[in-house]
């Protein structure tokens, strides 16, 4: 194994780029969760453009994730991660300046395409950088680190978006990202993080033969099913509240908790992976998502604050074990790549599901989408049984 994958200060720095990285990228895509309802009256959108909206800017990601871990094989993860933040930058003060609807949809796009750099990329990074141990609490540190920009994004949107609108926010945030990209730019010689082939011929992992196909698509499985549900969670929860009379500044607040709640759950499941089994962590976290989610139709305002820190280490924690147990099932050498058909998968479910429960919403109720979406969460748990006999422990 190369030096500059054991030794541990250059580990750490890796683990602090990724993190950086990953912070400024989710606080992107969370940023639209607060401003949906501004953005709902502003241009007088329905809860399916609305949940089609959100799709279609989250789910941009998911066109160059494979081919983005194809590329950063041979050319590395440091550039790729650095320009793709800045690509959604631009892409945001680009649907600050949309005129309407249709635009806006547009240019979420191909703002959201920029996003597939980050959590296949990051993933395989880390996962190479403590290949050695401790590699779910790493993993699980850099996906802790994605909800830190998650819970700056509605204090942003109380901040700014209340006093200025959706359009300024955007603005800020876009350019601000931009000059913290071109700082973060100049820190590369610091940096050795290296290429995936480089480990070719060190790579104990055995070729594609090794990898356990049938495992690696019932994570996928899971893993989709899992982020159909953060991702439409977080778009109709603030009109969930919307309904109980609560206003911008309380349902940012909210987000804000759900965040936290998240970004503690993202940790804690991490640090558990390498104590723990994936099964008992998975039953936990997603058992608890589908109560809290049920919950959160009942609850009064005031009791919705340690419920959205519940629902939140629900919603989010899973993601931790599944994202470090991919690495169990792939060689390194070829992470990169089978990282992004995996996140790939995974935004399947965040494109299908937001307009698929908005519909609901329209034909029915939103409480009745709710509880769909707390019973579909359910259906994870007997697909995970599928991968006890893979796994030890």
């Amino acid at each position: 194994m190369l030096s500059f994958l054991t030794k541990a200060p250059q580990s750490r720095r890796t683990l602090l780029f990724g993190s950086a990285m990953h912070i400024w990228s989710d606080l992107y895509f969370a940023l639209m969760v607060p401003l949906l309802p501004l953005m709902q009256e502003d241009l007088d959108l329905s809860l399916i453009e609305v949940g089609l909206l959100r799709s279609v800017f989250s789910g941009a990601t998911a066109v160059l994730q494979i081919p983005m871990g194809l590329l950063a094989e041979s050319a590395g993860e440091f550039w790729l991660l650095i320009w793709g933040n800045v690509w959604v930058s631009v892409g945001l003060v680009g649907m600050a300046l949309s005129s309407g609807f249709a635009m806006l949809l547009v240019v979420s796009f191909f703002a959201g395409l920029g996003g597939g750099a980050q959590h296949p990329l990051a993933s395989s990074m880390v996962s190479r950088a403590y290949d050695d141990r401790g590699r779910s609490t790493a993993v699980g540190t850099v996906n802790f680190a994605g909800d830190i920009g998650k819970m700056i994004a509605p204090l942003l949107a109380a901040v700014i978006a209340v006093q200025f609108g959706w359009r300024t926010t955007l603005w800020v945030v876009g350019l601000a990202g931009i000059v913290f990209m071109a700082f973060s730019a100049a820190t590369r010689r610091r940096l050795d993080i290296g290429k995936p082939v480089r480990r070719e011929a060190a790579d104990s992992d055995g070729d594609a033969e090794d990898t356990r196909v049938s495992a690696f698509v019932a994570l996928s499985w899971i893993g989709f099913l899992d982020s159909a549900t953060r991702g439409s969670a977080l778009v109709f929860l603030p009109f969930v509240m919307t309904a109980k009379d609560m206003r911008i500044t309380e349902i940012s607040i909210m987000l804000f908790l759900l965040f936290v709640g998240g970004a503690a759950g993202k940790f804690v499941v991490g640090w558990l992976g390498d104590r723990y089994s994936f099964i008992s962590l998975v039953w936990a976290t997603k058992g608890l998502t589908a109560v809290t989610l049920a919950l959160s139709l009942v609850a009064p305002p005031l009791a919705l604050v340690p419920l959205m820190l519940a629902l939140g280490a629900g919603l989010n924690g899973t993601s931790s074990i599944l994202y470090a147990t991919v690495a169990d099932f792939v060689p390194a050498r070829r992470r990169a790549r089978l990282y992004g058909i995996y996140y790939t998968t995974n935004e399947g479910g965040t494109i299908l599901a937001p307009p698929l429960y908005g519909l609901v919403g329209e034909l029915l109720s939103l409480n009745v989408a709710m509880l769909a979406m707390a019973v579909a969460t359910l259906a994870i748990l007997p697909v995970s049984l599928t991968l006890r006999r893979h796994l030890a422990g």
